[in-house]
């Protein structure tokens, strides 16, 4: 009868051992489900918050500019990738800044000046994003671009010295550079910008947003009181719109180039906002 009864016992731990191997099999099935971005998260959280920002210049300018920033959030910890962007298309940018994405280790912060802001609304949709911060930026809803949100700008409101279509691309003028995109910078600085302008394509101006990122991923905004590109009301409308973490400060369109502390500073809260609501 003990006999019996050790044979049973046997029966059983072999049950319960199949049955553990069973749900360890499908461990990896139920993190695929959970999703990508879940896992990311959850990198997030061990690690004390995002660590990796993506960095996209707008119109006229590159990735140059945001050696600032760069350098402070560097000092901080964090991986920076800065986007080159052609500011050719829509379509071509939101591609660039996708393979940056993709090269990634985990979830990340997606910046955007400017322009830049169209490009991460609808590069940010990505799953390895976790966030997005507006700096002095467009943040179109769906089916907006640039020249719709500035076809009827209200009464009073500085006008951007942008020249004629040469070949299809945009230019500000050189003498009106500084006054327009960068009071704030200093003379020198300001004329180097204004004179190796990077092309802006008509393609980039009128491309529209399929589906705006900041619907479904938390935003923060950085708006620039001085700012004569676009102008300051515009942009806390937007950031609004968007349902955005709003902070200000007194600064040009260069905003990114004169106070790289206030930039590196709304990124940090963002990744570090971003963390503490997935905990």
């Amino acid at each position: 009868m003990g006999l019996q009864e050790t044979d049973v016992e046997k029966d059983e731990m072999s049950k319960a051992m199949k049955a553990r191997r069973s749900l360890f099999g499908f461990l990896p099935i139920i993190a695929l489900v959970l999703g990508y971005q879940e896992v990311f998260m959850s990198q997030a959280k061990a690690d004390g918050g995002i660590r990796n920002v993506v960095l996209v210049y707008g119109g006229f300018v590159d990735g140059s500019g945001w050696q600032g920033v760069y350098d402070l959030l560097k000092k901080d910890g964090y991986n920076v990738a800065i986007v080159q962007n052609p500011t050719t298309s829509l379509a071509d940018d939101v591609a660039v800044t996708k393979r940056t994405l993709a090269a990634l280790d985990g979830p990340a912060i997606l910046v955007g000046h400017s322009y830049g802001g169209v490009v991460i609304t609808e590069a940010g949709n990505d799953p390895k994003v976790a966030g997005l911060v507006y700096i002095a930026a467009f943040a179109p809803d769906k089916g907006e671009s640039v020249s719709a949100l500035i076809k009827n700008p209200p009464p009073g409101a500085p006008v951007p010295p942008i020249l004629p279509p040469q070949d299809g691309y945009l230019y500000l003028d050189r003498t009106q550079f500084r006054a327009s995109f960068a009071a704030d910078v200093s003379a020198d600085a300001a004329a180097f910008m204004a004179d190796s302008q990077v092309p802006w394509g008509l393609e980039a101006l009128n491309g529209a947003v399929s589906e705006p990122a900041w619907k479904s991923k938390p935003s923060w905004y950085l708006v620039s009181t001085e700012d004569r590109m676009i102008p300051p009301d515009a942009q806390r409308a937007m950031s609004k719109r968007a349902g955005s973490t709003v902070a200000e400060v007194k600064g040009s369109h260069a905003v990114y180039v004169s106070q790289p502390q206030a930039v590196a500073s709304i990124v940090t809260k963002a990744a570090h906002g971003v963390a503490f609501a997935t905990r």
